[in-house]
């Protein structure tokens, strides 16, 4: 069964060019394949403390809407996030929730300007993707309309082809580590099947449930982290750059036509 993507909002379209999937699937070209990459602490590193930030902002909208105490609206969050992979989830589930105003309230309210900076030399890396071998495309947990702000601040206007993500527009909120989140990025980036798709993500959680799908999986950690000892990926990386490194076969500068 293929799954529909709402179209997001105009304004968000217009951020920065890309055409977020709609129920209209990318036609797929094999042997193209489709590397999808996460937003939030993979396309900018951790150490912009946007993840501490956002956690404020939550803990904030538990402690106001739901009238708990700092402690207690730490503790739910906690137990949402683990439970549903999304503290959204857990509050529309159980509080009924209106899911777009808490995007307003809290991911949208985020003081990204001046945070998240463009980045030249992840541009160029990205450019340098062969697509005609390459489907480059986005894959978040966050609405349409973060995740296309990231992208515009980070200065990737015109790289991706398409964006899934988790819609707050709809009753039932679908995301990653899910595995109908996945279903849904392969529907709406039009693969044919899990040997087309390449990934690559922070969170542990999602490496692993990506892997055991048949995605050909990096996880992607901070330079000061260690690589964890139960590895959730066939391939983990401190840098983006090393993608070109371990897949120089969908690389234009490395790439050759006998790959």
């Amino acid at each position: 069964m293929r799954l529909k993507a709402s179209p997001p909002p105009p304004t968000a379209k217009a951020a920065n060019g890309i055409s977020p999937a709609t129920s209209s699937p990318a036609q797929s070209n094999p042997p193209r394949i489709t590397f999808f990459f996460d937003i939030d602490n993979c396309l900018y590193p951790r150490s912009k403390a946007v993840y501490s930030l956002m956690q404020e902002l939550i803990d904030a909208y538990f402690q106001t809407h739901l009238s708990l105490s700092p402690a207690d609206a730490e503790s739910l969050h906690k137990k949402y996030y683990t439970e549903y992979g999304l503290a959204i989830e857990g509050l529309v589930r159980h509080h009924k929730v209106d899911a777009l105003e808490y995007n307003r309230l809290v991911d949208d309210a985020l003081p990204l300007d001046g945070i998240i900076e463009e980045d030249k030399e992840l541009r160029r890396l990205l450019e340098d993707l062969d697509t005609s071998k390459v489907r480059p495309w986005l894959l978040t947990n966050a609405h349409v309309t973060h995740g296309m702000r990231v992208v515009q601040l980070l200065g990737l206007d015109g790289i991706f082809e398409g964006i899934t993500y988790c819609d707050y527009a709809q009753e039932r909120l679908l995301c990653k580590p899910h595995a109908e989140m996945f279903e849904k990025a392969e529907t709406e980036a039009g693969v044919s099947g899990v040997q087309e798709c390449y990934f690559v993500d922070d969170s542990a959680l999602n490496c692993k449930a990506a892997q055991e799908r048949g995605w050909t999986t990096v996880h992607k950690i901070e330079p000061e982290d260690s690589e964890p000892k139960a590895k959730p990926a066939k391939y983990c990386v401190r840098h983006l750059s090393e993608l070109r490194e371990l897949f120089p076969q969908f690389f234009k500068s490395t790439g050759s036509s006998g790959d």
